[in-house]
């Protein structure tokens, strides 16, 4: 939770109780390997959909009512933002009603919007709705970066005035309308986050606009259908041709999000680590395409058990590979640091070459510390496959290095303790909860001085499923 000097602008959004805030740096995950798992995991909803849809909120006068929202940090520092601007937020378990029929301010926190990179896509809806906008420069995890000209020379495209000043950006519009114009648009990258903040724009934006070369990732898809249900006129989403016309008003909602490929795929990861055999729903299966080819390559079975059921199968050995990371519908770099701890233990040399951010091989020493033979030049990660990983003091450095953390401790021989618990919960919901359902042996201390024991503790009654 958020300690005193830092507390939630709205009380309505809070972190689940296993679950630490960024401020509470001193707590580790300890995990006892070699423990077979056994059961059934409930993919929560996408993280990078839920921050964008919140975001998305935004575009309408009348209250949305969101579902599947995972309980995450990142989601409940989003919330924050907006509620700073003046927006009312209720959340109840998994659903989020959202009321921005009155915006109150045009210029988010510094203090919040450092802390979470997605927090920059509000510019596009305030800008739209409101006809002004001033946003920090956005922070996050350090894994390289992630500029924002793709979206400040989109909007200039739609006609606004942008200045950046003293790590402040400051957009307007002028004249007796006060509404962003439709545009032609080409991406030089198929950016995520500036595909998502300019279509958010072009919905009440006069005239048609057109994003070429834009993302294509399900979380785009995911935001344009829920931009359709509250009346936005989007065509095109999920291909790099995205066309919107642009509408005067969007109506109230009630949206539910897709689950999360990059958790479904970490847990796939997870049972192929420990030679498990565990089922995941509710999955998308097109969406894992790329994940469940190179899983395929290496001699994992998966098979379907119903179209939103997945079952991961066993297997005593695994084949190397190579792999680059590539916007959607290549294979993800979210997946690239879990999927780097498995090919640890494969047969022969991997190598992974990472093409989307340059600072995102940060888990490769953490990895040799508990017995992997890697080795980085530039963006690539060669991996010797070794016959065993053994438990260590390791360090997360970012989101999805902490899940590689966490999947290699789960086959490692002895106790593996991880710190760097704030990128984990950034990202996973009820990680411990639901690892512990399956068999998993493992705890969190918030205390340095209560790392012991050294043996795993004794689990008594059982667990229940986690929402």
């Amino acid at each position: 939770m958020l300690n005193q000097e830092d507390k939630p602008i709205t009380s309505a959004l809070s972190l689940p109780n296993s679950q630490s805030s960024p401020e509470e740096t001193s707590s580790v995950l300890q995990i006892w390997g070699k423990t077979p798992l056994s059961g059934h995991v409930n993919i929560s909803g996408a993280k990078n959909s839920a921050l964008v849809i919140i975001v998305g909120a935004l575009l309408c006068s009348q209250d949305c009512r969101i579902r599947n929202v995972p309980l995450l940090a990142d989601v409940t520092r989003m919330g924050e933002i907006l509620a700073a601007l003046g927006v009312k937020l209720t959340q109840n378990a998994d659903v989020l009603d959202i009321d921005a029929s009155h915006i109150s301010h045009t210029k988010a926190p510094y203090e919040l919007v450092s802390q979470l990179r997605a927090s920059f896509f509000i510019i596009g809806p305030l800008l739209a709705r409101m006809g002004v906008a001033r946003v920090p420069l956005p922070g996050g995890c350090s894994i390289g970066a992630r500029p924002v000209d793709l979206h400040v020379r989109g909007l200039r495209a739609m006609g606004a005035h942008v200045q950046i000043d003293h790590g402040i950006v400051h957009a307007y519009l002028t004249g007796a309308n006060k509404r962003l114009q439709g545009a032609k648009i080409y991406l030089d990258y198929p950016s995520v986050g500036a595909t998502e903040t300019l279509m958010m724009a072009a919905t009440l934006a006069d005239g048609e606009t057109t994003i070429e070369n834009a993302a294509q990732e399900p979380e785009v898809a995911d935001l344009a259908n829920f931009c359709r249900a509250m009346g936005a006129k989007i065509r095109g989403a999920g291909t790099n041709t995205i066309v919107i016309s642009g509408v005067s008003s969007l109506h109230s909602v009630d949206y539910s999000i897709i689950p999360d490929r990059i958790e479904a795929g970490t847990f796939l990861l997870a049972g192929a680590m420990t030679r498990s055999e565990i089922t995941l729903s509710p999955i998308i299966p097109d969406h894992l395409t790329a994940v469940l080819a190179k899983m395929r390559d290496i001699g994992i079975r998966v098979v379907m058990d119903s179209p939103k059921q997945m079952r991961i199968l066993p297997s005593q050995s695994y084949r190397s590979t190579d792999i680059e990371t590539l916007p959607y519908p290549g294979f993800p770099t979210d997946m690239q640091a879990p999927f780097m701890s498995l090919l640890t233990l494969a047969q022969g040399d991997s190598v992974i070459s990472e093409t989307v951010f340059e600072n995102r091989l940060g888990h490769v020493p953490e990895l040799n510390r508990m017995g992997a033979d890697i080795r980085v030049k530039g963006n690539h990660a060669i991996i010797r496959g070794v016959a065993m990983l053994s438990g260590a003091p390791v360090v997360a450095t970012d989101l999805r290095a902490s899940a590689a953390l966490v999947v290699a401790a789960l086959a490692a021989e002895g106790k593996t303790t991880i710190q760097g618990l704030h990128h984990l919960d950034r990202g996973y919901e009820h990680l411990e909860l639901k690892l512990k359902k399956l068999g998993a042996k493992l705890q969190r201390v918030q205390e340095p001085s209560d790392l012991e024991p050294a043996t795993p503790p004794i689990e008594s009654g059982s667990l229940s499923s986690p929402a």
